[in-house]
């Protein structure tokens, strides 16, 4: 443990006094077991792989000024050519949050609402509460596939609505949103939240496995939406720290843009020049990948057959995730505990539940993030896990 976590874990949970909620999730960033099922990601890029898709003498020759207010153009142009709308309408940002926070902070005022569909991304639900919105939550459910409520969502919206953000593929279900879905919602906020933009974080959007071809953007369905999206998941690639926001309505846009200045100023430079290579050669990226995810989610829905004693899961959409649930008649919750405690011991790792506005009976197992070879002996470690720790191995 760094002094870092050190300070923070000792601060957690009773002396807590951060603006932005504590989340264990930051553990993420630091610990890393030999069977890493917790990460979301595909398998990390190297900057060897990122420079020869840009070219050495490219990005030697950069120069390390200030960026563009907005981003770099080569980068909004080839984001703006995966969206389908034009490249004036693209704001980078240092990540997808970031792009949220900036958006809640600068469309929402006090006594202001924005509804939030749920589980979640942590850092997606706490930079609302970072940014001081009142945030109502509507969660769904794992019994119905995570599917989108469209009645709790109505019942949530109000004249003090001014953002509603979901994900589509959502983390962390990897469950996606269809075209309908959203534009029964569009009406549902024009009934009853005129005002309110629809944020939708497209993150996992190209994720998909095998020939799958991926779900065009929302970002040109409707002028109230703005998606949000990056380098980090689908393409493997989150130390870039790169992301971006489409926004259609001008006005917006200048509002986002002047609260980026006041922020963080611009992008990189060089994380941009990046960003825009590694997206331009997206296609030949992401083609392998697809192929390494679909492999991968056919060896994890042969463990879920054979573990269905112990667990149950929601199948996904797209991404390199999905969520896992512990059987009630398998686990009580004192075998729940145990089996979070015993997993440092099996040297496995596991995204809880909790974290994301679940139980801690549901956990997120990332299937894309460990090597075709490692991932068989990861889940034969999860299997013992479950059997060693269920209620049952306990009786007596």
């Amino acid at each position: 443990m760094n002094a870092l976590q050190s300070d923070v874990v000792e601060a957690h949970p009773d002396a807590w006094r951060g603006r932005f909620p504590y989340n264990e999730i930051i553990s993420l960033l630091d610990v890393n077991l030999p069977f890493n099922l917790a990460e979301s990601t595909s398998q990390d890029l190297t900057v060897g792989e990122v420079l020869d898709m840009a070219g050495i003498d490219s990005i030697r020759d950069l120069k390390l000024g200030y960026g563009k207010s907005a981003g770099a153009y080569a980068l909004r142009e080839v984001i703006a050519q995966a969206c389908h709308v034009g490249a004036d309408t693209i704001i980078t940002t240092q990540g997808t949050a970031l792009g949220l926070f900036l958006l809640a902070f600068e469309v929402c005022r006090p006594g202001d609402e924005a509804v939030l569909v749920t589980p979640c991304f942590p850092p997606v639900r706490d930079c609302l509460h970072g940014a001081g919105v009142a945030v109502r939550e509507v969660k769904l459910a794992f019994e119905r596939g995570y599917r989108l409520d469209l009645e709790s969502v109505e019942a949530a919206l109000s004249a003090k609505t001014k953002l509603v953000s979901l994900a589509s593929p959502q983390n962390p279900g990897g469950v996606q949103t269809s075209r309908a879905e959203i534009e029964k919602l569009l009406a549902l906020m024009a009934q009853h939240a005129p005002e309110a933009i629809l944020f939708i974080d497209e993150t996992y959007r190209e994720a998909t496995y095998g020939e799958q071809i991926a779900s065009e953007s929302f970002a040109s369905l409707d002028s109230r939406i703005v998606t949000g999206a990056s380098v980090s998941k689908a393409l493997g690639a989150p130390g870039l720290r790169t992301g971006w926001l489409t926004v259609a309505d001008a006005d917006l846009r200048a509002r986002l843009t002047v609260a980026k200045m006041n922020t963080v100023i611009s992008g990189s430079v060089l994380d941009e020049a990046l960003a825009a290579a590694l997206l331009r050669n997206r296609e030949q990226v992401l083609a392998s990948r697809r192929r390494l995810l679909a492999g991968a989610l056919d060896k994890l829905a042969a463990w879920c057959e054979r573990e269905r004693g112990h667990v149950e899961w929601v199948r996904p959409d797209a991404g390199a995730l999905c969520c896992v649930r512990l059987r009630h008649d398998a686990f009580d919750d004192s075998a729940v505990s145990r089996f979070w405690d015993a997993l440092p011991g099996h040297d496995l790792q596991l995204a809880c539940g909790s974290w994301f506005g679940e139980s801690a009976r549901v956990f997120r197992l990332g299937f894309g993030y460990l090597p075709p070879a490692r991932l068989g002996p990861a889940l034969d470690a999860l299997s013992s896990a479950l059997a060693e720790h269920s209620s049952s191995a306990h009786i007596g």
